[in-house]
């Protein structure tokens, strides 16, 4: 074990004096975040979250965790902190996520339930006092896809027509996107941060949350990049969706054509994003196993790009990428 593991150790000793109890590895993520199980004497579990202050910053999740149980979402309470450390105490919400509990006579009740949460989530209030999901946030997210997925994986940097194209899709994304409502938006709600447990669903992973376009976590739920389903799926669930948060008061488009545009939209620049977060993962930091997860993102794009008249010529562009051409089930 580490120096790190036995400072970790030694620390949730100090928070449960007198108990004796075991660790093991709980999960791991895409950061250099690290979580543990801790089984106690008698029975209870809990979860340590290891978060090297050197890489990361506990203050985000302790702040976002106690907005969104305020308003009702069911995530882990933070028992014990230690900032300066890295360490957290967590309530334990077991080890089923969303990816290994879901199955087809499930997955209509468990996405109903993550939809609930998520018009909670974006309920929540103090989500303006959350870091800007603004134009350059989003566009410094875009730009991993030419840098680190064309370039770097494939090997292909953008010339002058191309980088032409790009720029005019990415004005495009940006100023649809920048005109949707803005709410709290989770940034990784989607099926590896969804525990299935009661009260129905867990969600973990919230400290990047930001304060941003409404439609991004729908997208992250809807068009995961670790799980497809059938689009006749996708929207009924983005029509429950929309129906449930204008019950709630959220500012959704009155039209459910135009809300479903915004987040055919906002699923472009996310997937574009998450390309180039994949790439990145293998080349910089050895996580090869997010390559198998790029062609479902790539599949997304693809398809998504075909259906509208604007998005053609980045279609094009990615298709010079990848190759491969698909069908497209519905065009607007």
């Amino acid at each position: 074990m580490t120096a790190r593991f036995d400072t970790l150790s030694a620390w949730l000793a100090t928070q449960r004096p007198g108990q004796t109890f075991t660790l093991k590895p709980a999960s791991s993520d895409a950061s250099f975040r690290r979580y543990f199980r801790a089984t106690f004497a008698d029975g209870a579990t809990a979860i340590v979250m290891d978060a090297p202050p050197e890489h990361e910053n506990c203050e985000p999740f302790v702040r976002v965790s106690g907005l969104l149980a305020a308003a009702g979402v069911h995530v882990p309470r933070v028992h014990a902190q230690d900032l300066q450390q890295g360490f957290l105490l967590l309530d334990d919400l077991g080890s089923t996520t969303y990816l290994a509990g879901l199955t087809e006579d499930k997955a209509r009740a468990l996405y109903l339930d993550a939809i609930d949460a998520l018009v909670l989530i974006q309920q929540a209030a103090g989500g303006d006092s959350l870091p800007p999901y603004d134009e350059a946030l989003l566009t410094r997210e875009m730009n991993l896809f030419p840098e680190w997925f064309a370039s770097r994986h494939l090997g292909k940097p953008f010339d002058h027509d191309t980088l032409t194209v790009w720029k005019d899709a990415q004005r495009l994304l940006l100023d649809a996107i920048q005109a949707q409502p803005r709410v709290l938006v989770h940034r990784d709600y989607h099926c590896r941060n969804l525990m299935v447990s009661q009260p129905n669903p867990g969600v973990l992973d919230f400290q990047d949350a930001v304060y941003g376009p409404l439609t991004y976590d729908l997208v992250s739920l809807l068009k995961d990049a670790y799980l497809e389903w059938p689009e006749e799926f996708i929207l009924d669930m983005v029509i429950r969706y929309w129906e449930k948060a204008r019950k709630a008061g959220l500012p959704v488009q009155a039209d459910i054509d135009a809300f479903y545009r915004d987040f055919e939209w906002m699923g472009v620049q996310r997937h574009l994003k998450v390309a180039g977060i994949f790439a990145r993962l293998s080349h910089r930091d050895g996580k090869h196993a997010y390559l198998d997860d790029i062609p479902l993102v790539v599949h997304y794009l693809k398809r998504t790009c075909k259906r509208y008249t604007e998005l053609l010529p980045l279609g094009r562009l990615i298709q010079s990428l990848v190759g491969e051409d698909e069908q497209v089930g519905y065009t607007f």
